[in-house]
């Protein structure tokens, strides 16, 4: 008897713990809006756009080199895990005149994994500068025009982050520099996105079949 109620635990706990986390993932999983109408990247370059994609968001600034390092982080604990989602993109904004610094680091990623959803943003000074301003984040770009910081632009523009982070409160972006951060805080909240964007999609193929 004994047995058979250890079996039975065995296999029921599980149930019921993924359920208790579905049910707060539904009514809980929501990643915090901190910032409404970003400035769309398309305004600076036509070639992409914030508009119905998740986005990760970073600035590379002029010296693309010294941020090669970030971007190998970023490509190997988000990218290669949330790259296979159809509505995912990173997009890498640049100054003009650094194509080709661009090119080899795109090379070099490449070796890494598939960079279809690595998309590049070229504009001026006052261009970049416009758009980093419009997320209202309480980071600054340095005179290069980077940040090892980047940012979750949802479908509607809208900046995501955390409003009750343990270490700084409210957490606008990610700092590409500590892959500890990138493992135990924006896998997650990019998880929790993605989550959201997944149900609200279910809920409305259900409510069309109804």
């Amino acid at each position: 008897m004994k047995k058979k109620i250890v079996l039975a635990a065995l296999f029921v706990l599980p149930v019921v713990v993924y359920l208790f986390f579905a049910s707060g993932v539904n009514n809980f999983g929501r990643l915090p809006i901190l910032t409404e109408k970003v400035s769309d990247v398309s305004r600076m370059d036509p070639n992409v756009q914030f508009k119905d994609k998740i986005t990760i968001l970073g600035f590379l600034g002029n010296n693309v080199e010294k941020m090669q390092g970030n971007a190998f982080n970023l490509n190997q604990k988000i990218y290669k895990r949330f790259g296979e989602f159809n509505d995912f993109q990173m997009i890498m904004v640049v100054p003009k005149g650094n194509e080709e610094q661009v090119g080899e680091l795109k090379n070099e990623l490449g070796k890494l994994s598939n960079v279809d959803k690595w998309h590049f943003a070229f504009g001026a000074e006052d261009e970049i500068k416009s758009l980093f301003e419009s997320l209202q984040a309480n980071i600054d770009l340095d005179d290069d025009l980077a940040t090892p910081n980047v940012f979750i632009v949802d479908k509607d523009l809208s900046l995501r982050g955390r409003t009750d982070d343990e270490d700084e409160g409210v957490k606008y972006g990610f700092d590409t520099s500590s892959v500890a951060e990138l493992n135990n805080k924006m896998v997650d909240d990019v998880k929790i996105i993605l989550a959201e964007y997944r149900l609200a999609l279910k809920k409305n193929n259900a409510d069309r079949s109804k």
